[in-house]
């Protein structure tokens, strides 16, 4: 199972980082990543250059699943995002939303991944998968802090083994 993980760089003054990277962070400090995971980190948070960057990695590695993951400063939960839009367009993961939150704590189901490049990203990058046969979640990510960070964490390795459990 090859899998594709993404993360963000910051777009605003005050942000030392972004909770994405530092999720992907916090798992490369544990060593737990599978040893076919890919990470494509810090990508700028550009409407244009952020899908570009992934699709050219998708395309390039041939990923089974691509996990997306976004900053969302105001969320306090890790939120699986079930659709990405564009104009009237919505396209949705066919993943089992419901099956990978199983088991997990601090994880929920979003349907509105937000008017801006996560969601942007969310849209080309599931219409880019639209035919081909690769899977695509978009996951929205707290602030880390040092009360929230273990079992946020924990949630997210439950997320992935379950896609590598449930996808093969």
């Amino acid at each position: 199972m090859r899998i594709l993980l993404t993360s963000f760089t910051t777009w605003m003054e005050h942000q030392r980082s972004n909770a994405s990277d530092d999720l992907i962070q916090a798992i490369l400090e544990r060593d737990r990543f599978h040893s076919d995971c890919h990470l494509l980190r810090q990508l700028p948070v550009d409407f244009e250059l952020a899908p570009k960057h992934t699709i050219a990695k998708i395309n390039e590695i041939q990923p089974d699943i691509t996990i997306c993951c976004g900053m969302a400063e105001s969320r306090q939960r890790l939120s699986l995002e079930s659709n990405g839009k564009f104009q009237s367009e919505i396209l949705r993961s066919r993943l089992d939303l419901q099956n990978l939150i199983e088991s997990t704590s601090v994880t929920e189901i979003s349907h509105d991944a937000g008017n801006f490049v996560c969601n942007y990203l969310y849209y080309r990058v599931l219409k880019h998968l639209d035919t081909l046969n690769q899977q695509c979640v978009f996951i929205h990510v707290p602030i880390l802090t040092a009360t929230n960070e273990e079992v946020i964490v924990q949630d997210f390795l439950r997320i992935l083994d379950r896609v590598s459990v449930n996808n093969p």
